[in-house]
């Protein structure tokens, strides 16, 4: 039956995926996206409660039997990307694309609303549906979500990313630390600006800048444990203007991943330590922010230990496998630290449709049909937590 019922829903799913991916909005602002998810819901007869943790939507779907109250969590936000992409659902917003399959994800959980408010009569207890804001920007809009009541009452909480390093037809899951805690760093340098041809009379930032670039590379060869991960990234830089004019300030952002919170606290101090010296070092001064991020994925190891028995009878023991540690971060770990449950891959990577570039790609895009995968691996999820606590 469910697998039946999905094939019927995938081409709304296709359909709904191409209109969102045409119609991306960015976190905190999906006031149109949420509107017209929750038209979509209405559409079909589900109990929709809107503004939720900004533009959060909750489902609440009630069984005709007893049970459990389950969650299951999806993302609408989009990405501050130009969509390069040449296909008949390309972005119509500039500079704006779904790059990281959330159009997908909300896709797939609109099926799951349909599957769950037709067979009410079978379902035991409760299925809460979180369309969630604001996943790609710290501090995420999970938070809202939950001080709005999303978790309250909450048995267990499950949540899917369609991953396109995965290939289409498997999923992956890992019990205990499974995606980094993302940190942000911001750097400000201020030297003696002056003209390029005289270095002398001036602090080159931008030499300061490189200096620094290669200073903090050592911090995770040196400091730490080789048999802890972690990375420190410069992403962007922005010094001067003008070939012969030698800047005077320059702002650095980057980016750290870690999985325990020593390491964490280690390579901040480290950070500081480095950018404050090799600025004197320079004769420069340097203004240094470190931002926490979302908290390490932490999956319930009961939780997983699940995942691994329903994603093999779903998909057969060949399409399951345990993940390697992730460096994305995700806020979906606030619910986990609220509730017991388990985060999920869904394999969405298939070069014989495109689907080869990684998230935030501009030239992003996914296999559709791990929607369908998606979809029955968080249905089975739940009906298996719900099958199970009706023995006990």
């Amino acid at each position: 039956m469910l697998e039946a019922r999905l094939q019927t829903a995938y081409p709304d799913m296709v359909n709904w995926r191409r209109y969102l991916h045409q119609h991306p909005e960015l976190s905190f602002h999906e006031k149109e996206t949420s509107t017209w998810i929750a038209e979509r819901l209405r559409e079909m007869g589900c109990e929709v409660r809107e503004g939720v943790g900004g533009y959060g939507l909750i489902v609440t779907i009630r069984g005709a039997l007893p049970g459990p109250v389950i969650a299951l969590r999806t993302d609408i936000d989009a990405l501050p990307i130009q969509d390069e992409k040449s296909t008949p659902y390309t972005s119509k917003v500039p500079g704006v694309m779904h790059a990281c399959g959330h159009d997908a994800h909300t896709s797939t959980m609109l099926a799951i609303a349909r599957f769950y408010q037709e067979n009410r009569e079978q379902v035991a207890g409760e299925r809460r549906l979180l369309f969630q804001p604001a996943e790609e920007v710290s501090p995420g809009g999970a938070i809202g979500m939950i001080a709005d009541g999303a978790l309250d009452g909450v048995d267990a909480v499950y949540g899917v990313h369609l991953w396109t390093p995965l290939p289409y037809g498997k999923v992956s899951s890992r019990p205990g630390p499974f995606m980094a805690a993302p940190d942000e760093i911001y750097i400000d340098i201020t030297g003696k600006g002056g003209h390029g041809g005289l270095p002398h009379e001036t602090v080159d930032v931008i030499v300061v800048a490189s200096a620094m670039i290669q200073a903090l590379q050592s911090i995770v060869s040196r400091n730490v444990n080789p048999l802890e991960p972690a990375v420190v990234s410069i992403g962007s830089i922005q010094a001067g203007a003008t070939a012969n004019v030698i800047a005077e300030r320059c702002r650095m952002t980057g980016t750290v991943r870690t999985f325990s919170d020593d390491i964490r606290s280690l390579i901040k101090g480290r950070l500081e330590a480095l950018v404050h010296q090799t600025a004197a070092m320079y004769g420069a001064s340097a203004a240094f922010e470190y931002r926490n991020g979302y908290p390490t994925v932490v999956n319930d190891a009961k939780e997983t230990e699940r995942f691994f028995k329903v994603a093999a009878e779903a998909f057969g023991p060949e399409g399951v496998q345990e993940s390697p540690l992730i460096m994305a971060g995700e806020d979906f770990t606030y619910y986990l630290r609220k509730a017991q449950g388990c985060f999920m891959f869904v394999g969405a990577g298939n070069p014989e449709c495109g689907a080869t570039f990684p998230h935030h790609h501009p030239r992003f895009d996914l296999d559709e049909r791990a929607m369908l995968k998606s979809a029955k691996l968080m249905i089975s999820m739940a009906e298996d937590f719900a099958a199970e606590a009706a023995l006990n």
